[in-house]
């Protein structure tokens, strides 16, 4: 199979790194070399900062009409449809994710770049009426200026689009910095932004370790905004560095979601949906339903009917049509996955299943780590409080709603959250009073582009998706007009003698 080359793109154009430095993309599944991708030297951000910021501040695409960039983007989402399988197989390969979800991943970002297109073709700047009608007062919206866009490795290509896509309907000139593990979707969008008529400089990929890469994009006061996803303790370190320029930030840090089982659910699906939850891409989704809260009077039928089902989850390869879920992203990973497993057990949980890497034939060579449950959990374990990443499950009970909520509540984070029952009115209540910026009710993990994504509390800060997810790459701006300019008289025009 011949390895693919992935290389920076810079102002227009494709180059290798400034020090000619390589990194060996290997797959989670069996370690073998899927791609070698330039590692840009701090050289080569300086260019691509510079290149996006002459052209935002002298280029002509800001100057674009919005059904311009809305075009633009429209043709963005019809190149990608067209290559939907290559980049699809690209970050299977990257990630081991089953080509399947690859699949899904990349029709998810398809819609989001027509939402934005359709989005954009609505925004309008607005009329305020002060009262006097001398006077033309309207908010226009402009685009931030230049972004940093940092992607995680779980879900490649989609993080990014939900920053692209709406930076380009703005107006904003970006760096794209996808994560050094996962580089061959972003490059494919690069190639696609470029053959769909972006202009020179727009757009710019960055390849590398976050120290290298990200720290200058957050750093750099030529940069005026910042768009992260991915860990806590790297989104602190990003807001402390932006506030030396006070540029924009907006952040989408993960979770720690509570799963809520009430007795009166329909416990077969509630059941069914929190093994999807917890286990879906071995857990490493920031909405990931890992914290699961049953009521007393159900715990046992509940987690005896998940840890029945986690033991039969089949681990395997993208391309095995019988693999239910994969591999861990690689061997430090699975490291850190392994101590959270142990250290939950150390607190007192009581472990139900899994608990280990998985060697089961075939696997061998790959970063495979059993689903896994850990029973009798409570709000102090740090099994319950951080966030795994991985496929591990805690179970703490409840008593009733006053505690449920409670519980659900007690966590640093604020991403997102599931209550099951058929009480509509309980179900009301519980969503309500839950501090998590998306809720499922009777169901988990749907998410739409039309919808606003994002946390409260250290989940982060700002909104993706939704006509939010837009107005974070804008600048809103008043313009007030005086149609029948007359002097204010607010001081004397003359003189005063005593």
């Amino acid at each position: 199979m011949e390895i693919a080359r992935v290389r920076l793109c810079i102002d227009g154009q494709w180059i290798d790194s400034a020090d000619g430095v390589v990194r060996e993309i290997r797959s989670p599944f069996d370690n073998g070399l899927v791609a070698q991708a330039a590692e840009a030297t701090a050289d080569d951000v300086e260019q691509a900062i510079a290149a996006a910021r002459r052209a935002f501040d002298s280029g002509p695409f800001p100057h674009w009409t919005l059904e311009q960039r809305c075009a633009l983007v429209a043709r963005v989402a019809d190149l990608l449809e067209r290559d939907a399988q290559l980049i699809a197989a690209a970050e299977s390969a990257d990630t081991a994710k089953r080509l399947l979800e690859a699949e899904y991943d990349i029709a998810d970002v398809i819609a989001v770049f027509r939402h934005f297109a359709a989005l954009g073709r609505a925004l309008h700047e607005r009329q305020v009426d002060v009262g006097r009608p001398e006077i033309d007062s309207r908010i226009v919206y402009e685009p931030v200026g230049v972004c940093g866009l940092i992607g995680p490795w779980n879900y490649p290509l989609l993080q990014l689009a939900w920053k692209v896509a709406p930076a380009l309907v703005a107006g904003c000139t970006f760096i794209m910095k996808p994560s050094e593990l996962t580089p061959s979707s972003a490059a494919h969008l690069m190639r696609i932004l470029m053959e769909a008529g972006t202009p020179d400089g727009v757009a710019n990929l960055l390849l590398g370790a976050g120290a290298v890469v990200g720290a200058p994009l957050t750093s750099d006061p030529r940069i005026d905004l910042v768009s992260f996803t991915g860990g806590l303790a790297t989104g602190k370190r990003i807001m402390a560095a932006a506030a030396a320029t006070v540029k924009k930030v907006a952040l989408e840090l993960g979770g720690k979601n509570p799963h809520i089982i009430f007795a009166d659910a329909d416990l077969d699906a509630a059941i069914d949906n929190a093994i999807t939850a917890a286990f879906l891409h071995s857990g490493q989704v920031c909405s990931a339903g890992t914290r699961l809260l049953v009521e007393r009077a159900v715990h046992d039928q509940v987690v005896d009917a998940i840890v029945e089902r986690a033991r039969r989850i089949h681990l395997g390869g993208p391309a095995d049509p019988l693999t239910e879920t994969g591999a861990l992203i690689s061997e430090a990973h699975l490291v850190k996955v392994q101590k959270y497993c142990l250290d939950g057990i150390a607190e007192g949980a009581v472990l139900r299943t899994g608990g280990q890497r998985s060697t089961a034939p075939g696997l061998e060579r790959g970063w495979f780590f059993e689903p896994t449950v850990l029973d009798n959990c409570n709000t102090r374990m740090r099994c319950v409080q951080d966030e795994s990443f991985g496929p591990i499950l805690t179970v703490e009970v409840f008593d009733s709603e006053a505690e449920a909520v409670a519980l659900g509540n007690d966590t640093i984070y604020g991403l997102s959250g599931g209550v099951w029952t058929r009480d509509e009115a309980k179900a009301q209540r519980v969503a309500g009073a839950l501090r998590h910026g998306t809720i499922w009710v009777n169901d988990y993990g749907p998410y739409r582009p039309e919808a606003e994504w994002g946390g409260f509390k250290q989940s982060g800060i700002g909104r993706e998706l939704g006509v939010d997810g837009l107005h974070e790459y804008l600048e809103a701006k008043h313009i007030w007009r005086n149609t029948t300019p007359a002097r204010s008289g607010w001081f004397a025009s003359e003189g005063t003698t005593a």
